[in-house]
């Protein structure tokens, strides 16, 4: 038994075949494929967002959904998307050049003014092209994320509520607190007309009705009013609002393959 042993361990393994070479490749896939999707469903489980493509195109697709969290935390129950988290992925997308676009899929109630308003700043000040898709719900400061992105879809059975700023809390019943209101209404307004195909004096009227919401102000457009009324771009969905982004990144890789003209006496851009 002993002498098997000895001489079962310093028995000499023959070279590797191709075949078994090939298992190892295989293998070798295999594992790499793992370990990219154990690192996807990391990063949706942490940050919401995945980085996915067709082969010619890489997008990174970012959700928004539930209350945007400003600058107090919300209750644990509540599902939020926190501004600070947002904000690095906007300028790590912007700066990525194996990332070609983006896709923003947005299912929110609204949350913090002043949050959801630098969001959709930075995500208007992108140069990268960028499609956002409403689903159930772009309500209150979600109107100006989902004007931000260059073409926005929203689904027919969405809808967004449109009603002017509102404060919780402890406020100053003074002509200054109301003044500050109107001063912040007008700033949504102007981003929103400036992102979208809606008038401010259309924008106010839809804000400021008191004739629908039996608790509130405000109106609620479902998908096709609010691309009828200028607000979203088109009605669609996912495979609509992707193939949408895949034009656009063509588009822009097309433009920086033409050669710049030049003038022959300068030599300068034309």
């Amino acid at each position: 038994m002993y002498s098997a042993m000895r001489a079962a361990r310093y028995s000499i393994v023959p070279p590797a075949s191709n075949n078994d070479s090939n298992d190892s490749g295989e293998n070798k896939e295999q594992n790499d494929a793992r370990d990219e999707e154990r690192r996807q469903t990391e990063q949706i489980v942490d940050t919401g967002s995945v980085i996915t493509g067709d082969g010619r195109h890489m997008i990174h697709c970012l959700t928004i959904i539930g209350q945007i969290e400003g600058h107090n935390v919300l209750p644990s129950q509540n599902k939020t998307t926190k501004y600070e988290h947002v904000i690095p992925q906007l300028v790590a997308i912007e700066e990525e050049p194996r990332i070609d676009g983006l896709l923003i899929i947005l299912n929110t109630v609204g949350g913090d003014v002043e949050a959801g308003l630098a969001l959709a700043e930075l995500v208007a000040g992108m140069k990268k092209p960028t499609v956002s898709l409403v689903l159930g719900g772009g309500h209150s400061i979600g109107v100006p994320l989902a004007v931000a992105a260059k073409h926005s879809f929203i689904a027919s059975s969405a809808t967004m509520t449109i009603h002017p700023v509102r404060m919780n809390g402890l406020m100053l019943g003074v002509p200054q607190t109301l003044e500050y209101f109107q001063r912040m209404q007008e700033r949504i307004t102007q981003f929103v007309t400036d992102n979208s195909h809606i008038t401010p004096q259309r924008f106010y009227d839809l804000a400021m009705n008191t004739e629908e919401l039996v608790m509130d102000v405000g109106t609620v457009l479902d998908g096709p009013d609010a691309v009828r009324e200028g607000l979203i771009d088109s009605l669609g969905s996912l495979s609509d609002a992707i193939d949408c982004l895949y034009k656009m990144i063509d588009k822009d890789k097309k433009a920086a393959k033409k050669p710049a003209k030049s003038t022959k006496k300068t030599g300068k851009k034309a």
